[in-house]
């Protein structure tokens, strides 16, 4: 996983709430055996018609917006189903933050685990980035998001944090403790279950 510490950006405006996983990856498009090309079908029931065509009033079609990183949306973002595709999704698309009242738990947890970061702030806040045209930083080491004149401090845990600072997925964070496992396998090759 790339180390995340700083993001300057436009923000999408995605005021909706309830988002389910169903919505940001449709289950038809499910059958990739790799994390990335999903991008191509993020929200694919709202940004496309029938026939395949980019449908001009949705947001993510808008070129005005097409090298924004930070997705901020409505409360309970990743509803439904667990899958860790949704994240997936979003990032292969290009978001690499997601600002929110409210995530669901599982959609929460996959995002650090694919070096997504999913920032929850209270609804004034969020009806303030929503309406902010310009370009926003945000800076994971000090917690902070600053746009025009203002600036929001967001809460994050720690271990989470380092985990996106150093960019370390799940196999990274057991390959750090890969001489405590060596120690340990060769301390219990000894043992018998006959002794």
């Amino acid at each position: 996983m790339k180390p995340f510490s700083k993001i300057i950006s436009i923000i999408t405006p995605f005021d909706k709430a309830n988002v389910d996983t169903d919505q940001i990856i449709p289950k038809q498009f499910l059958k990739l055996i790799t994390k990335s090309g999903f991008g191509k079908f993020l929200f694919y029931d709202w940004r496309f018609n029938h026939d395949g065509q980019k449908k001009t009033d949705f947001i993510l079609n808008d070129s005005y917006y097409q090298d924004s990183q930070i997705l901020v949306t409505n409360e309970n973002f990743g509803c439904g189903s667990s899958r860790e595709h949704a994240v997936w999704a979003l990032k292969d698309f290009g978001f690499d933050v997601i600002i929110s009242p409210s995530f669901a738990d599982i959609f929460y947890s996959n995002c650090f685990k694919n070096g997504v970061l999913p920032i929850i702030l209270d609804i004034q806040n969020i009806k303030k980035l929503l309406q902010f045209k310009d370009k926003v930083e945000l800076d994971l080491h000090s917690q902070t998001i600053i746009f025009g004149s203002e600036s929001i401090t967001f809460e994050i845990d720690l271990h989470r944090k380092i985990r996106l600072l150093e960019g370390l997925d799940d196999i990274d964070l057991t390959l750090k403790e890969d001489d405590k496992i060596g120690i340990f396998e060769k301390n219990s090759s000894r043992i018998s279950i006959f002794e």
